[in-house]
């Protein structure tokens, strides 16, 4: 069993992931080698310096990018070498993504934002206006649910942007620095939902993330270094990997 008490059954296993990028007349090893195993209903907070790996890491995983070398398995599937198409199947079933700077649609209205991804799945499980009313309610914004994000604060509009990234279900949720554009508050409001939201469905999340403090609220912590997952269990190991 995972620490949360649900079931150890990995929704994401990466063996030997490597990424390699061009720069010139020269090749950046962005990730040499990566083993990992995610399980289901974890909590789990990737950190490390900058240039460490992190965000290529997440990118691989939600299928935004294919690794030089390795195999990615998302929630039982292989997705490494998949068709674009079926990728793009992948990430509206079973991926929800969270960003730093949210990538809403300013003309429309949270309402309309977070039926977006409904309406565009290929097999239709739910009533988007049903569907998104309830995850803005589950949320706390069942006031702002007719507001557009200009008339959002930057944690509204995070939340927002969790709601659609749960729209579909997805057994999976990677935010990428979910908290780095807001105040201490909001990050803090948007941490805790992200914990109760893993509580209630079970679903599991990755948190790319330079906040230390973020970090020790996951259920486990994996550390990059150059590319590499290093052992850093103790905090002030991590500060440091961090610091780099």
């Amino acid at each position: 069993m995972s620490q949360n008490g649900t079931a150890d059954a990995a929704v994401i296993r990466t063996r030997g992931l490597t990424k390699d990028l061009p720069l010139g007349a020269t090749v950046v090893h962005a990730l040499r080698g990566v083993d990992l195993d995610i399980h289901r209903g974890e909590i789990v907070g990737v950190v490390g310096p900058s240039g460490s790996g992190k965000s290529t890491l997440l990118g691989l995983i939600g299928g935004l990018d294919k690794p030089t070398h390795g195999t990615i398995e998302i929630d039982g599937v292989e997705i490494s070498r998949m068709s674009e198409d079926r990728l793009t199947e992948i990430r509206n079933e079973k991926i929800g993504f969270i960003f730093q700077f949210f990538n809403l649609i300013p003309t429309l209205t949270a309402l309309e934002n977070v039926t977006l991804p409904i309406q565009f799945a290929r097999r239709a499980r739910f009533s988007p206006d049903k569907r998104a009313r309830e995850l803005l309610d589950l949320l706390g914004l069942k006031d702002r649910m007719h507001h557009r994000p200009n008339q959002l604060s930057g944690g509204q509009q995070q939340r927002v942007a969790i709601a659609r990234a749960l729209a579909n279900n997805p057994p999976l949720l990677l935010a990428d620095e979910p908290t780095g554009n807001l105040d201490t508050e909001s990050g803090r409001i948007v941490i805790e939902t992200l914990q109760n939201i893993r509580s209630e469905t079970g679903t599991t999340v990755v948190i790319v993330t330079h906040d230390l403090e973020l970090a020790k609220k996951a259920d486990r912590i994996v550390t990059l270094v150059d590319g590499r997952i290093v052992d850093a269990k103790k905090t002030s190991e991590i500060r440091a990997a961090l610091s780099l």
